[in-house]
């Protein structure tokens, strides 16, 4: 019976470590220790994996789904780059309309110039109220040849400048076209990969039984725990007192009331939302703009001290910035963890800190 327990966990977990292969990850599955032969009077099987076991396949999971944060970051950039370049794009082409309409109606009154001039022996009506005898009459069509030939000169320097802007424009619409396309492929890439890791990432935990699943979801409770508790210990936040401004107030009031939401990458609400999502969404109802992707808000917003602090900022995490939540005070955040999970509050402090920025600064 032990070897036949010892043979299903073997097969299981070779097919964990051949779809970790096929994903890119260089991580071994763990090999469950053999359990002791159950007596007689042991009631119930043995667990298939120890808890050493079981956090070697958290820690997969875990790197899995922080690379499907990674290239959910890079997706939702390249999305917010296509909205960017398509809206050019839709200008660009108004603006090559009007130019072509603008140079149909200056070669219209060009053509109705050169017509007149035609109609009066090839010159204007002040030219040839220039030659009149009459030295009012004179005087009066010189200043009309000079106001017909500055006429003449302003339609061909508007004619002149609208075409070359219609060339720059059409110059400016093909490059946006080229940046869209290449823009569209880093999207397509970044999903694939998004799709990969988090596929890994699910067969693996659905290769575990229920009591398992639940064990992992302890194992990570308790990693969050001890991280969030060394947070604390190390004295990080203990003169942090601040206060949420008027926005910081509004955005943790919207992020707060969707708790329970689940997490889809890319999600922007209501629904649901991915980390990023949620925490651009929050200071939207604030009526502040933000950066859509985590690392985009890392790059672009300014950066705190840990020990200034109020509700409102956010947190970034991990050295490539793949993941964001929202300080809520009293050393917990909320955020979107990843997907199979809720937007939740959570300890600031249960995963690697890179900094904070404050939106509304």
């Amino acid at each position: 019976m032990n070897r036949r327990h010892c043979a299903t966990a073997a097969i299981t977990l070779v097919c964990a470590l051949a779809l970790l292969t096929s994903t890119g990850q260089a991580v071994a599955a763990p090999t469950p220790e053999p359990s002791p032969s159950p007596s007689a009077s042991t009631a119930g099987p043995s667990p298939r994996y120890s808890n050493a076991d079981l956090e070697k396949v958290r820690e997969q999971i875990d790197t899995l789904y922080r690379k499907a944060a990674a290239a959910t970051d890079a997706y939702n950039l390249a999305e917010e780059q296509t909205k960017k370049q398509s809206g050019e794009i839709v200008k660009l082409a108004k603006a090559i309309v009007d130019g072509q309409a603008r140079i149909a109606a200056l070669k219209d009154r060009a053509g109705a110039q050169a017509r007149e001039q035609y109609r009066n022996g090839g010159l204007p009506p002040g030219a040839q109220l220039a030659l009149s005898n009459d030295p009012k009459l004179f005087l009066d069509g010189i200043n009309k040849v000079r106001q017909s030939q500055q006429a003449s000169k302003s339609l061909l320097t508007d004619l002149n400048q609208t075409q070359e802007d219609l060339e720059t424009y059409t110059q400016d619409a093909s490059a946006n076209w080229e940046k869209l396309e290449t823009t569209r492929v880093k999207q397509a890439k970044a999903k694939k990969k998004i799709n990969a890791q988090i596929k890994a990432a699910e067969k693996i935990e659905s290769q575990l039984e229920e009591k398992e699943r639940d064990r992992l979801r302890q194992l990570e409770r308790a990693a969050a725990d001890k991280a969030q508790t060394a947070w604390l210990s190390s004295g990080a936040v203990k003169d942090v007192s601040g206060e949420a401004s008027e926005g910081g107030a509004a955005a943790v009031a919207f992020a707060t009331a969707q708790i329970g939401k689940p997490y889809v990458w890319g999600a922007e609400g209501p629904g649901s939302y991915d980390c990023s999502g949620l925490t651009s969404q929050a200071w939207l109802a604030a009526k502040r703009p933000i950066p859509r992707t985590s690392q985009e808000q890392w790059r672009l917003l300014p950066r705190i001290d840990i020990r200034d602090m109020r509700p409102g900022d956010l947190i970034i995490y991990h050295a490539d910035a793949s993941h964001v939540g929202m300080y809520v005070g009293d050393g917990a955040i909320v955020h979107s963890p990843r997907p199979g999970r809720n937007v939740t509050l959570a300890g600031a402090g249960s995963m690697k800190i890179l900094g904070v920025v404050r939106p509304d600064k």
